[in-house]
Formats: structure tokens, C-alpha cells, sequence
């Protein structure tokens, strides 16, 4: 019987031109797509965010997702250079997951501290780290806060 169903399964996907009806494939070939939010400025949350989207990559393959970080308020300093996980971010930068930092939160700190907080390198700015998140959900975006 189990034969038997991988059969049809097989037969169906051959019909269908190998992909499931309702799947999305994006432009980059990713099935998936997800956005993680960073809003504490706690080092344990923040660490289990980057171990969020590494391990999803590895469950899903590089290619398969496409992972966005977005931070903002506290967990702003995750994606600075004075933070913590400055070289982790960096690093996954260059493997395929995008890092978003609030405008808003980068005017607020630059009021009260006289000065813009520097970002690791390849940190994007978005105008409002809460609506990107709301644009990527959205646009089909899974969402994960941890």
C-alpha cells in the first residue's frame, strides 16, 4: 500500500511540474521564507535568535529559505559593531540571511547618545523595524520571535 501511494504521489508531482499546487517558489528559488524579530536587548535571547536561522538553513538547506533578522528598540544592539554578536552577524551576512535595523531606533539612540550607533557591516536600515516586519509577513513571511 505504501508503494503504492509514493507511486501516486510521484505521478502527481510529474503532473503537476514537480511542485505542490499553492507552493511558493520565490524569484531565488527558496521555498520558505521567514522573519525573526529581535526587540530585547537580552544576550541569551539574542544568541538563540542567530541559532533560530542557522539551524532553519540547516534543517531546510541555504537555498531552500530565505531569513531575515530584523531588530529594533534594545535589540538594536545585536546588529552594532559594539554588541556582542557583532562578528557572528557579520558572518551570517554572508551566508544568505539579510539583517534589517530600525531607522527609528537608530534616530533615538543617535538623540540620546549624540552619536548614530556604528552597524556591522552588511546590516541593512529599514524606516520602521515593525512594519518590516509586518511587510514580510505579509508577503507570506513565516514569523518567529524567540
Amino acid at each position: 500500500m505504501r508503494n503504492l501511494i509514493g507511486k501516486v504521489v510521484a505521478a502527481f508531482l510529474l503532473i503537476c511540474g514537480g511542485a505542490l499546487p499553492g507552493a511558493v517558489v520565490l524569484a531565488d528559488g527558496a521555498a520558505h521564507k521567514v522573519v525573526i524579530q529581535v526587540s530585547t536587548d537580552d544576550e541569551r535571547t539574542q544568541k538563540i535568535a542567530l541559532n533560530n536561522a542557522v539551524n532553519i538553513q540547516k534543517s531546510l538547506g541555504v537555498d531552500e529559505v530565505t531569513i531575515e533578522i530584523v531588530a529594533y528598540g534594545p535589540g538594536l544592539g545585536i546588529m552594532t559593531l559594539s554588541g556582542k554578536q557583532s562578528q557572528r552577524v557579520a558572518d551570517l551576512a554572508l551566508q544568505n540571511i539579510t539583517f534589517s535595523a530600525c531607522s527609528n531606533t537608530i534616530k533615538k539612540v543617535t538623540k540620546k547618545k549624540g552619536a548614530a550607533p556604528k552597524l556591522v557591516e552588511g546590516v541593512t536600515i529599514v524606516d520602521s523595524g515593525a512594519v518590516r516586519i509586518i511587510q514580510l509577513q505579509q508577503q507570506g513571511y513565516a514569523y518567529i520571535r524567540p
